[in-house]
């Protein structure tokens, strides 16, 4: 059976600038704290947390969706790629993220439920408020 993770956050940022950020490596890396290697095009690398993170841009559709394929070093060699969808969607002055992440691995799944809040949405926010 097929896992699937799916959240919503709403940061205080609009729907386009949390777009371009999550594309911007410099800025995509002030969020989280680590050096992120990022396209916007599909093909482009994804690398973020010095290699925990890796995959490649499926869609960019600007400026309201990304789709990546996307794995962990928890994956194990045999795992196949996991698919992440973002979703960015205007809610008044904010912007909404509206995730689905597809096929991760049952054995990393709690980690990467839990990961997001902890290492994407608390810090974006923190890094949005403190602007």
């Amino acid at each position: 059976m097929r896992s699937v993770i799916r959240q919503s956050v709403v940061l205080p940022a609009t729907a386009d600038a949390l777009f371009d950020a999550y594309l911007d490596p410099a800025e995509h890396g002030a969020i989280t704290g680590a050096a992120v290697a990022i396209g916007t095009e599909a093909g482009d690398e994804f690398r973020a947390f010095g290699g925990v993170l890796t995959g490649a841009m499926l869609a960019v559709i600007s400026p309201r969706l990304i789709v990546q394929s996307w794995r962990s070093t928890e994956f194990k060699v045999d795992d196949p790629d996991s698919t992440l969808i973002l979703t960015f969607i205007p809610e008044n002055r904010q912007g909404r993220i509206d995730l689905v992440h597809l096929d991760v691995p049952d054995h990393d799944l709690d980690g990467v439920s839990k990961g997001w809040e902890k290492y994407y949405w608390t810090p974006w926010r923190q890094y949005l408020e403190n602007r």
